[in-house]
């Protein structure tokens, strides 16, 4: 979920094997007009978990900040590169 300048919320529901995966995926938080009014990587995306029941609240900018960052392994590496892709994907 997102929520734009006139406060209202945007959501989306995805499957995602990670909390990033999930901020990655939801095209609609990208391809809406809405979202053009939002300064970049300001509005914190809130991610819930259905089972096991989780919530979490992701900035944009802190998200692209950690795909930027150096893997320490190559799972991480194989990872950050899917999301990247898939982030990139959906822009």
């Amino acid at each position: 979920m997102c929520v734009d300048l006139g406060r209202i919320e945007h959501a989306v529901e995805v499957s995602a094997s990670s909390l990033y995966e999930a901020v990655a995926q939801p095209r609609i938080f990208r391809d809406n007009d809405w979202i053009e009014g939002i300064g970049r990587g300001q509005p914190p995306i809130f991610v819930k978990i259905k089972h096991p029941k989780i919530e979490h609240t992701v900035r944009v900018q802190d998200f692209e900040r950690r795909l930027q960052t150096s893997a320490r392994s190559p799972a991480e590496m194989v990872l950050k590169n899917r999301l990247r892709d898939l982030f990139a994907k959906d822009r």
